[in-house]
């Protein structure tokens, strides 16, 4: 049980940590000769971290429904996500081209020399990267000590298909 909320709890701490990531500054380019400085947040610069996130966050939730050997797998997911969110973290620098697909300002014609800075988002959607990581490694190892969904709205599991045919023979709802 409290492996499962160390889980819940990593996947939480990681969405908001790629989160916010999204919105910080990621890339701060320079064009110089008085031109206003252009800052590229993660989200301008990558969807991943935010989407990968964002799917650990469903996979979790699924994860409550599942059994134990489906568990392992969306854990083995969650870890792959984690994986790739700090990839594309640590690997994720638009180069002169890119910086001027995405924002024209900076395009080599209009400037000679853009001075490009790393901002604080890529340490962020690594961190959440990580975070994802540990969970699904700790899902993988502890998906079988985890409390099994319950029945607790199912009606009657004694009650057999005959025995339901027979109450609505008989007019009731067998599942209320």
């Amino acid at each position: 049980m409290r492996s499962q909320r160390l889980v819940d709890a990593l996947v939480l701490l990681a969405l908001a940590a790629v989160g916010a990531s999204a919105y910080l500054t990621w890339i701060r380019a320079d064009p110089g000769e008085g031109r206003a400085v252009v800052e590229l947040s993660g989200y301008d610069v990558s969807r991943a971290p935010v989407t990968m996130a964002v799917a650990s966050l469903v996979a979790v939730v699924v994860l409550r429904l599942a059994g134990t050997g489906m568990r392992r797998v969306l854990c083995a997911l969650i870890a792959a996500m984690g994986a790739a969110t700090g990839a594309v973290a640590l690997a994720t620098r638009p180069d002169a081209a890119e910086l001027a697909r995405l924002r024209p300002q900076l395009s080599t014609v209009l400037t000679d020399h853009v001075e490009v800075s790393a901002g604080p988002a890529p340490w962020f959607a690594l961190v959440g990267g990580i975070a994802l990581l540990a969970a699904g490694l700790i899902g993988v190892a502890t998906a079988h000590q985890w409390r099994r969904p319950t029945a607790r709205y199912d009606r009657d599991p004694v009650t057999t298909p005959e025995d339901q045919w027979k109450a609505i023979d008989k007019g009731q709802d067998p599942t209320i």
